[in-house]
């Protein structure tokens, strides 16, 4: 039994390696759980790194002073219409790549690839152009003090100003995850966030001949740690080890691809706004039970973040099964490997909602022991985990439609779930029936119930095999 397991454990390291390496690159053929497994891990490890960058960032810029914290708050509220466009063109250049290397169209991959970055360039030039002008305005807009406005404008104007680095790392990194190239993605972000996580102190607090640029400063180790992560993208776009390997002539605007991949983003847009805006609007409606309850929230949130973000991983990879094998005229293992993803990532969340139905106080003591938050925060962790097994399903195939290219799909299912269903439930709940922030707990996981049902029954139609990309 002993030498069984060892030769278990030698295997699972020896899969690990080949999936962070990126050595196996064909997924439409052999197994399906090792093409989930070679998949998932390095995006897995991608999502890490992101949510690992974000906690040492926040840690960073919290010593500088509460104005510094509160213009990062602010500014992340504006970016977060620069990620929804971002992870729009990232979905359709995830699905558009996907089909064609399915179809073994490596040349179609390529044109398509490069629209998507023509398009990021152009939409991140004029809303970096915007940024740089109107930094103080768009504070003073979403409600910043003077003083706050004036410590913190220099970080909206850096962040805004260089948003072409955070469009084009996502788009390119979805390029590679679409081609079957998920450790490069992978590779990419470690550089990113590794430069960000040593800059970010020097560039904050000052180091040889660095002055302190206080809050700035993290804005501009951001875009360095990013903007280093991208040259090093298109230098394997252009003389690398990828699937997808451009040359120059290949750089020639497509007007019909181009349309193509703008249609297929707006479904993928249109859902990250849809969810973005509810969770501003459980924000606002949290906002009413005092300053504790809200800590409370916003810390079991944070946490359930982390956790999610291996479940994100999973739900790419499911993306990129969809997408390829759909190209490669095999739907049905395409639905098949959504099944299986949902199944694995099912046990994985199912692990996880455990550990926080039992250990929910412990967990929010760690950042904070102030006794009311402690208890919302424990409690919102609780009643949300009661439900992960039904987000872990409904995470997988809402992005296995938009991996075949069908964005609409999955935005209706959000605007019904979140808008129609979870808004009003959380109103009604929390402030006529006064169950007070429980009503919101309640309505969040019964929205993520009622999105994972109708999401696996519009899937089990099957009309998503027949979308065109």
């Amino acid at each position: 039994m002993t030498h069984q397991n060892t030769f278990s454990f030698k295997k699972l390291i020896q899969y690990f390696w080949i999936a962070v390496s990126g050595k196996e690159t064909e997924f439409t053929t052999g197994s399906i759980r090792r093409a989930i497994f070679m998949l998932s891990i390095p995006m897995i490890l991608e999502m890490l790194m992101e949510s690992i960058f974000a906690l040492v960032d926040i840690a960073y810029v919290s010593k500088v002073s509460v104005n510094a914290v509160a213009t990062i708050g602010l500014t992340e509220s504006v970016i977060t219409l620069v990620y929804a466009l971002a992870i729009g063109l990232s979905m359709a250049a995830t699905a558009v790549v996907a089909r064609r290397i399915g179809e073994k169209d490596v040349q179609g991959a390529r044109v398509a690839a490069v629209q998507a970055i023509s398009l990021g360039v152009l939409i991140s030039v004029i809303l970096g152009i915007i940024g740089i002008v109107f930094a103080k305005e768009i504070l003073a807009l979403m409600g910043g003090e003077p003083d706050l406005i004036e410590e913190g404008f220099g970080y909206t104007k850096f962040m805004i100003g260089g948003n072409i680095t955070v469009v084009l790392l996502f788009l390119i990194n979805a390029i590679f995850r679409g081609a079957g190239n998920a450790s490069i993605a992978m590779w990419a972000l470690v550089l990113s966030n590794g430069l960000n996580i040593i800059l970010d102190p020097m560039f904050i607090f000052g180091f040889g001949p660095i002055p302190e640029y206080g809050v700035m400063g993290a804005a501009i180790a951001t875009n360095i740690g990013r903007g280093s992560a991208v040259l090093f993208q298109l230098g394997i776009l252009f003389f690398g080890w990828g699937k997808i390997k451009l040359v120059l002539s290949d750089l020639v605007l497509n007007f019909k691809v181009m349309v193509n991949l703008i249609k297929v983003s707006l479904g993928g847009i249109a859902q990250f706004l849809i969810g973005t805006s509810s969770w501003i609007f459980l924000m606002r409606i949290m906002s009413e039970f005092g300053s504790e309850v809200l800590a409370g929230y916003t810390i079991a949130i944070r946490v359930m973040m982390f956790t999610l973000m291996p479940s994100w991983g999973m739900s790419n990879a499911a993306a990129t099964l969809v997408g390829q094998n759909l190209g490669a005229k095999q739907p049905d293992r395409a639905e098949v490997s959504v099944w299986k993803t949902g199944k694995y990532n099912a046990i994985f969340m199912g692990t996880v909602s455990l550990v926080y139905l039992i250990f929910a106080k412990e967990i929010i003591s760690w950042f904070n022991t102030t006794p009311d938050v402690v208890k919302n925060g424990s409690l919102c962790l609780q009643v949300i985990a009661a439900g992960y097994i039904f987000y872990a399903y409904g995470m997988v195939v809402s992005q296995a439609f938009n991996g075949a290219g069908d964005t609409k799909t999955p935005t209706k299912i959000n605007l019904i779930s979140f808008w129609m269903f979870q808004l009003p439930l959380a109103y009604v709940a929390a402030l006529v029936l006064e169950w007070g922030a429980m009503g919101v707990f309640v309505a969040i996981t019964l929205a993520e119930v009622v999105l994972a049902i109708i999401a696996m029954v519009w899937f089990k139609k099957g009309n998503w095999k027949q979308v065109q990309v």
